[in-house]
């Protein structure tokens, strides 16, 4: 689904990962969550924001296992853990926390 046609301001891939990551903004990551079906809440931007400093600091999107580690070491036992972001970020969390950051898909994911 290209959202490109729904919000001309954002050019995405054909999966809707923004093409240029300095084109994010909280606006846009609204955008993306709601046509995801996802509401953001304070607990999701706590992964985006941490997302988003990991990412600026390797240049690479977390996949799962480290995106989970990060979390951990972030926010706690309770949030750090695959359940809590499958509840957050259904399906693929890596992947899909990745597309409303802003950020690229993380490497190993289909």
């Amino acid at each position: 689904m290209n959202m490109s046609t729904k919000n001309p301001e954002l050019n995405t891939d054909k999966e809707g990962f923004l093409k240029n990551i300095n084109d994010w903004t909280p606006e846009a990551a609204n955008f993306i969550a709601e046509s995801e079906g996802i509401t953001l809440t304070d607990e999701h931007w706590e992964v985006i924001n941490i997302l988003r400093d990991f990412y600026q600091q390797f240049e690479i999107s977390p996949a799962m296992r480290i995106l989970v580690k990060t979390i951990k070491e972030s926010l706690g036992e309770e949030k750090g853990n695959s359940i809590h972001l499958m509840n957050l970020f259904p399906g693929s969390p890596a992947k899909l926390a990745s597309k409303i950051a802003g950020l690229p898909k993380p490497t190993n994911c289909l």
